[in-house]
């Protein structure tokens, strides 16, 4: 099978609104990649000024053309207002995609306990390691990205054994799966798009959880997630998605819950404390990696 591959680059403050054109009108997800030279084990952080490029991919069918025309006329209009490059596209089979990208995917340990395994990869586990093994596919979702990490990191923080958990637009199933092997009975993934749909179930198959790890294709509101049916809810999207959902994602968590909102640049994020306050939720951490912010919220008493 043939793709096309669609890139742009942007400053980082573009890359949200991109991001959500390239999430809505790709296929399976965006791929985001950064100028490196630094070592965050030394407590470096990328260069404020060094632009990003976002990827997206679409398979050749009868909808290419009109998924990158609205591709086209997205960036075009987000161009008006800052320095955005022309759309680049290109033609790629599906082998070369995902062997390229499989060489700079490594294990990656997040927090005190959990680790992503690529299924590709060897790993030996420690005694208390969490290991989630993960083939992200055409989807969002490998752990690397500053607001994935994050929301791991949360997530091990706050699930308790028996917990209710909401994964609104769960992508490749990382969080979903990470809130499963750390003790919640269940988990309900809602993705939008059909293919990241498919990887998450096969994740999650992956991973011997798919017992308690239910993913359906859609969006908010849904019958599933029925009013104060979570413990926890946990959206790593945008600011603006995020910002919609936000009455449907606290009125679907219990009060004394909590709500993890992610994937929002740090200058979009008083969008997001606005619906959340408006929504009735309180703002009880707010963790900043580079341009990146999650924020979590408590919610009722």
């Amino acid at each position: 099978m043939k793709w096309l591959e669609l890139s742009v680059s942007a400053p980082p403050e573009f890359v949200e609104p991109l991001s959500h054109i390239f999430y809505r009108y790709g296929h399976g997800g965006v791929a985001l990649e950064q100028q490196g030279g630094f070592n965050p084990d030394e407590g470096e952080t990328p260069s404020e000024t060094a632009w990003i490029t976002l990827k997206t991919y679409l398979p050749i069918n009868e909808s290419t053309d009109e998924r990158r025309n609205r591709i086209d006329v997205g960036v075009r209009l987000v161009a008006h207002v800052g320095p955005v490059t022309e759309l680049v596209a290109r033609t790629v089979d599906e082998d070369e995609w995902q062997n390229s990208w499989k060489d700079h995917f490594h294990v990656l340990r997040v927090g005190r306990r959990l680790v992503v395994k690529p299924t590709w990869r060897e790993y030996e586990p420690g005694a208390e390691d969490v290991v989630i093994v993960l083939d992200p596919g055409m989807a969002f979702g490998t752990g690397h990205h500053p607001t994935t990490r994050s929301c791991l990191e949360v997530l091990e923080r706050l699930v308790e054994p028996g917990m209710a958990v909401l994964d609104f637009g769960c992508g490749s199933g990382i969080l979903s799966i990470a809130a499963s092997k750390l003790g919640a009975s269940s988990v309900l993934g809602v993705e939008a798009d059909s293919s990241a749909v498919r990887v998450a179930k096969q994740n999650a198959r992956e991973n011997g959880v798919e017992h308690n790890v239910r993913v359906v294709e859609g969006t908010l509101p849904r019958p599933e997630v029925r009013p104060s049916g979570f413990d926890l809810a946990v959206a790593n999207i945008s600011a603006k998605v995020v910002s919609e959902a936000a009455g449907e994602l606290v009125g679907a968590v219990k009060s004394g819950g909590a709500v993890i909102a992610s994937g929002i640049i740090v200058d979009n994020k008083a969008v997001v404390e606005r619906s959340m306050a408006a929504a009735g939720a309180a703002l009880a951490d707010t963790i900043v990696d580079g341009d990146w912010v999650t924020l979590v919220y408590a919610t009722g008493g």
